[in-house]
Parts: structure tokens; sequence; C-alpha cells
């Protein structure tokens, strides 16, 4: 086959919103930072779970979402919990995986169709197509071409990753992903992963910015854009989407690291700021690098805050007195 290049144009509009991201990323300083904000980190990864499989019919709520991923019992149907349990692993390989490699994509949808798809893993061996009730909307490509029109992408990626910008090249890979369809299921999920995949290896932030929440909100006319894309022959009314989806996300995530901020004393933050990595430290060690004499003090105002915040753990939960007792970031 000859080589690919996916047909899009790179309009004002684009520019205009790629300025207006870069931007907000440059006011997320305190984001930047992740293990300042482990709870709104936390929350953004849930959110961005649930709102990506709410987008294909799943239907636990954030809180019941947010509870299976803390390993609390729900009760719901059987399948729908193994997508959240999934989509959590799936979500957790972010930073492990090449973007430019399809054996690395393979591997995060067979972590995410685990035990719901036959062929989790592997492209998709028939015909596929996209319908709108009983309406057949969008024919993919026949499975023998499958893999090599994903060759054909990724090649165009790795060729174009330096000269054409993420948020642009993100964008033509989630239209082109659906566009193909490669697996017999699982392929929004897959593609919305992989864009953050792309823009995290960018900037690290998106692999926390919960752009599927932004696009849940505007569902219908995230398949009217693909759909006036598929019948126009290109991508660009939907990078243009795309693009506003991530600059609007970004402003929501702007206000609740303010929030969030807000909520952490400055005793917390020089507490996170002494503890060294993910070391373990003891109440001893903490209390002289803080240059602190009193232990009621340390609980009152460092210790005890900080795991109730979530920002920090004990070694041994079970026995929370313990004399061998330490604490480690989150």
């Amino acid at each position: 086959m000859d080589k690919y290049i996916p047909p899009f144009k790179i309009t004002n509009k684009m520019l205009e919103s790629i300025t207006s991201i870069i931007k907000k990323i440059g006011k997320l300083e305190n984001y930047k930072n992740l293990n300042k904000l482990p709870i709104l980190r936390r929350n953004n990864r849930i959110r961005s779970i649930h709102s990506s499989l709410a987008i294909e019919d799943n239907s636990l709520s954030f809180k019941e979402v947010k509870d299976i991923i803390d390993g609390k019992l729900v009760i719901g149907d059987k399948k729908e919990i193994q997508e959240v349990k999934n989509a959590y692993n799936a979500y957790e390989m972010m930073k492990e995986v090449n973007p430019y490699s399809i054996k690395d994509l393979k591997k995060i949808h067979s972590v995410m169709t685990f035990l719901t798809v036959k062929d989790a893993g592997s492209f998709r061996e028939c015909n596929e197509g996209v319908f709108d009730g009983d309406k057949c909307i969008h024919m993919c490509p026949k499975p023998e071409m499958v893999e090599p029109l994903m060759e054909q992408l990724f090649n165009w990626m790795k060729e174009n990753k330096n000269t054409i910008h993420p948020l642009i090249l993100s964008s033509v890979f989630h239209y082109e992903f659906v566009f193909i369809h490669p697996f017999s299921d699982g392929n929004g999920r897959t593609a919305r992963l992989w864009q953050n995949v792309l823009l995290a290896n960018w900037e690290d932030i998106f692999a926390y910015v919960p752009i599927e929440s932004q696009i849940k909100e505007y569902q219908d006319e995230y398949y009217t854009v693909i759909n006036n894309c598929n019948i126009n022959g290109n991508s660009t009314e939907f990078i243009e989407f795309i693009l506003k989806m991530i600059d609007e996300v970004l402003d929501y995530l702007i206000e609740s690291t303010k929030d969030e901020a807000n909520h952490i004393s400055s005793y917390v933050k020089k507490l996170l700021d002494v503890m060294e990595g993910k070391s373990a430290m003891t109440t001893k060690e903490l209390m002289e690098k803080l240059n602190l004499k009193s232990r009621v003090s340390f609980r009152n105002n460092y210790l005890n805050p900080a795991l109730i915040n979530g920002l920090i753990k004990m070694t041994n939960p079970d026995k929370p007195t313990s004399k061998n007792q330490s604490y480690y970031k989150i």
C-alpha cells in the first residue's frame, strides 16, 4: 500500500485553541508537581474512567466507580464492574507504554477489555459497522485492511511527532483510530486513553487531565462531528472539537487546583516537602527534619491532617500505634 497521510487542514481555530491550552498549562504550576495534589490527581483519574465508560453506556455512577477502584463492594452488573477494574488498570499503565508502539496499544486494549471481550488485545477478524439505531452510518474498513492501516497510522505519527504539534497529532490519531475501528469492541475507550498517552508523553499533566469528562458533556456532538468527518473525508472538524474539549477542561482543572491547594495547610506542605520521594520515614526522622520537639504538635498539625487527606500512608496500617510505624508520600 502507498504511504498514507491522514487528511486534515490546520485552521486558525485550531491555532487559537492551542495558544489558549498552552497558556492554561502554564497556569497549572502547582498541578505539574503531581505529588502535591494526590487527591485531585486520583479523582481526575476516576473522572476520566467513569466518563469514558459512561460514553459506552456503562451505567455505574461516579461514586460506584470510585468505590470499585477503592476496593469496596459494589452491587451491579458484573461486566460493568469488570470494565471499571480493567479501565483503572489500563490507565495506570499510561506512563509505561510507548505511544508509538502498536504492540503496546494491543497490550493496553487487552487490559482494557480483560474478561469482557473474547479477542482482547487482537485486531478484529470480522466486518464492523457503526449504527444509529438500525441505520449503518459508517462501514468500517474490512478486517484484512486493519493491520496495514494501523501500521500506516503509527508510521505517520512516528515520522511527524517532531513536526506536528502533539495536540493536533493526538487528535488526528483519535479520529483515524475510531474510523479504522481496529478491534471488535472497546475502540472508543482505547482511542480516548491513547490520546492521553500521546499527550502525557508531551506534558506529564495530561496523565491526569479528564478530557473524557468534557467529551461526555458533549457526547452527541462528539458522534456528530465524527460522522461529519467520515462524510467530508478529513478530520479537521474533529481536531477543532477535541481541542475545544481540552481547552475547556483545563478551566475546570485550574479552579480545582486552587480549591485543593487552599485546603492543604502550611504545616502539611512543610511535611510533604521534607519527605524524600516514596521512602518511608519514622516519626522521629520526620520531627528531626522539621526541627520539632513536641510530638503532640507534630501529630495534630502535620501528621494527622496529612493522613486524613490521603497525602501520606502508613507502612503498617493494621497497627497504627506500632513503634516501628513509618510513613511515605503517595
